[in-house]
């Protein structure tokens, strides 16, 4: 299950909670009872290069032979 981070409106309360994608997102604080936000972090996987198709998935026709 995925992990999502939430903070407060109200009292800045900051917390992170396991969730499936299922689940509605939470609103409500359980700090103080104010309204929710997701905090949305850095991805998870960073692609760098160039062609990350053609260099790590392309087909056998598609190989330069050296």
């Amino acid at each position: 299950m995925p992990t999502y981070s939430y903070a407060c409106k109200n009292c800045e309360h900051k917390f992170d909670i396991q969730q499936s994608f299922a689940d509605e997102a939470l609103k409500v604080c359980p700090n103080c009872k104010g309204e929710l936000r997701k905090v949305f972090g850095n991805l998870g996987v960073t692609f760098k290069g160039t062609g990350f198709y053609a260099n790590d998935h392309g087909s056998k026709s598609s190989k330069k032979s050296d």
